[in-house]
């Protein structure tokens, strides 16, 4: 099994600290099925599929000892190129040989994978799908998810990035069940979209929202943790957000701080170095999520009678008469 040190470091927190009274409190007495370890990712992918995988079966051996039942791994976890267009010549249907090794590394590791931003191969052939795939512990597609929203955006100081020259957007929300509690998918730029999220905590009635991304630096630094603690106050969701870390070629670089918050907002665990590959592990609490949601009972004052539903259904429509998609 790889040690800690050559996978450049990780740390594990199981954040279970006294807070202030006002705050709902995990229950210290907790029965054993209410507490869930989970894993979040963090590598440094590049243009060599062989070795992202090694890293990644790296990864998934850290977690299994240190007993998680699901692995997250970011957005690009199998490649990424340094040119314009690699990523569509290496592109494959999920029933392809990249995908099918990794559904091999889950039933030897008996370990569910979220596995964050495939590159699936797309519906013409200048475009691909970035695709999030979940694989249950023996090794079959749990849930599929394209990418809804695409980063098209000249980042300030940063780099000019145009995804949808090579990527179709997908259309559909999705949430899978699990032996942790229902998952919400997502990948990376969605996390700027908070009516998705809403869609997945209130129509789909996801726990745990899965957010793989490769933030750029600059992004990162300015809004990585704001926001994804702002979906999981917003939602009352655990989120869980691996990510790429550091330089993958003299082109791209990526802001790393692969993290996992509570739904109370709070960060209950991150890898110790925002830029070293690892796994940062955490407990979900289901008691302590519907304490939140008890006391806090933002499903039941949601004014959907004044300002529609989260997905852009007309002034009065109630959450049942809306069926469109984001």
């Amino acid at each position: 099994m790889a040690s800690a040190a050559a996978l450049g470091g990780f740390a594990r927190f199981y954040c279970r600290a006294g807070v202030a009274a006002e705050i709902p409190k995990r229950a210290s007495m907790a029965k054993p099925s209410n507490l869930l370890k989970v894993a979040v990712g963090q590598m440094t992918a590049s243009a060599d599929i062989q070795s992202n995988f090694q890293t990644c079966a790296g990864l998934v051996q850290e977690a299994v000892a240190a007993g998680a039942k699901l692995l997250s791994l970011p957005e690009c976890f199998s490649f990424i190129g340094s040119k314009e267009g690699e990523s569509l010549s290496i592109a494959e249907p999920l029933d392809g040989p990249i995908m099918k090794s990794y559904q091999n590394l889950a039933r030897e590791a008996g370990l569910w994978l979220s596995l964050g931003g495939f590159q699936e191969k797309g519906p013409d052939a200048g475009h691909l799908y970035n695709t999030h795939v979940v694989l249950d512990d023996a090794g079959g597609v749990r849930g599929v998810y394209r990418k809804i929203h695409l980063f098209d955006v000249d980042v300030p100081g940063g780099p000019v990035l145009k995804e949808s020259r090579s990527t179709a957007p997908g259309s559909d929300i999705i949430a899978v069940d699990s032996p942790i509690g229902k998952l919400g998918l997502t990948v990376c730029y969605d996390l700027r979209f908070p009516e998705l999220y809403q869609q997945l905590r209130f129509q789909e009635n996801a726990q745990i929202l899965l957010v793989p991304s490769a933030f750029t630096k600059k992004t990162g630094e300015a809004h990585w943790e704001i926001l994804l603690r702002a979906r999981a106050v917003e939602t009352q969701c655990y989120v869980i957000a691996a990510a790429q870390a550091g330089k993958h070629n003299e082109k791209r670089e990526s802001y790393g701080d692969a993290l996992i918050i509570d739904p109370w907002g709070t960060v209950i665990a991150r890898c110790a170095d925002k830029e070293a590959t690892g796994i940062a592990v955490a407990e979900l609490d289901h008691q302590f999520l519907e304490s939140v949601r008890q006391r806090m009972p933002i499903g039941q004052h949601r004014r959907y009678d004044i300002y529609g539903h989260s997905s852009g259904g007309a002034i009065g429509t109630t959450p049942h008469e809306v069926t469109s998609s984001l």
